[in-house]
């Protein structure tokens, strides 16, 4: 008798831990909607990940999850970030997100040449931040100040790539990651590089924004920095149009009109670089900017496909210009 009851206990036991495992552990959650979002902090505790997990329901035992992450030897693989669930999912399932990282990310591709101006615009368009307000911290935040790249801000600086944020990111967040990508790309061996061309990284970052708006195709950039080069050595006006068409409010003018009007900007006013880069360049026009290629050349001109004709002389140039295209009367293309 006393052995059928212990018997009959044991199965109740078992019965009432399968029923408990199968609702807390095994038996999905309802369907959510709109989806519960639950954020996970750099160095949380796995049981306080289990108790705001528990908390927005997502599973439905704080318990169940902590014995769970423990036995499966998961607990210490959870990744930090924003996460939205969207309910239907058992523990395993809950647990396999957090492991793989599939946290919410909103994308963010700045390709090579944009402005400041236009970064704003893109970045906004995301309803990551506004467009205002990332511009003004881009031309006269704190993080630019600190870094001392006064009085322009951070034009130039702004590194080219695709970036992965957080839904809950803020101006500054967005602005540290373009400028921490940037200032990786100035390794020892770049520095060095620098030093010998008589580079600091203001001239740098103006001459590489001046290639990358000028080059359609790639393979040119080095040509072009040559180019440049040359005619800097030389005391000639640069007289590249990007660098006239430039405005610091985004403003667009054609080259026709854009090279006959003054701004500090404008190359065809002045020998020298000007006062600071004209876009964001990529690594392969800085690149080009480091390793120009050696040339005699101090003139070029676009042709229709997006290549240039590159030319010794101001007489071989022009030849060249009433070959490919009739220009209006006015300032000749010396650069272009």
């Amino acid at each position: 008798m006393r052995r059928a009851a212990t018997i009959l206990v044991i199965a109740i036991v078992i019965g009432a831990s399968y029923a408990a495992l199968s609702y807390y552990w095994i038996s999905p959650t309802e369907k959510f909607a709109p989806p519960r979002e639950v954020t996970i902090e750099k160095g949380e505790s796995f049981r306080q990940i289990a108790r705001a997990l528990a908390d927005a329901g997502v599973v439905r035992s704080e318990i169940a999850l902590r014995v769970y992450g423990r036995m499966s030897r998961t607990a210490s693989q959870i990744k930090p970030g924003d996460y939205a669930f969207k309910g239907d999912e058992r523990i395993p399932d809950v647990i396999r997100h957090l492991v793989k990282g599939d946290f919410i990310v909103v994308t963010v591709t700045i390709p090579e040449g944009l402005t400041v101006h236009e970064i704003a615009e893109r970045v906004a368009s995301t309803g990551l931040v506004c467009e205002d307000e990332f511009e003004n911290a881009a031309r006269d935040g704190e993080i630019v100040r600190a870094l001392g790249l006064m009085p322009l801000g951070a034009e130039g600086y702004l590194f080219p790539a695709t970036y992965k944020f957080s839904p809950h990111a803020k101006t500054n967040d967005v602005l540290a990651a373009m400028l921490a990508r940037f200032y990786q790309v100035l390794t020892p061996k770049v520095e060095e590089r620098m030093f010998d061309q008589g580079l600091d990284a203001r001239r740098l970052v103006t001459m590489a924004s001046i290639v990358e708006k000028e080059a359609k195709a790639p393979d040119e950039r080095p040509l072009i920095a040559g180019v440049f080069y040359n005619r800097l050595r030389l005391n000639m006006p640069l007289q590249s149009d990007p660098t006239a068409e430039y405005q610091l409010d985004g403003a667009k003018e054609s080259a026709a009109s854009a090279v006959h009007t003054t701004s500090a900007f404008n190359t065809y006013d002045f020998t020298g670089l000007p006062p600071g880069p004209i876009a964001n360049p990529g690594l392969k026009s800085i690149e080009a900017a480091l390793y120009p290629t050696q040339t005699d050349f101090l003139y070029f001109v676009a042709r229709e496909g997006g290549t240039h004709v590159f030319s010794k002389s101001y007489d071989e140039h022009r030849h060249v210009i009433a070959l490919e295209r009739k220009d209006p009367v006015g300032k000749p293309p010396a650069a272009r």
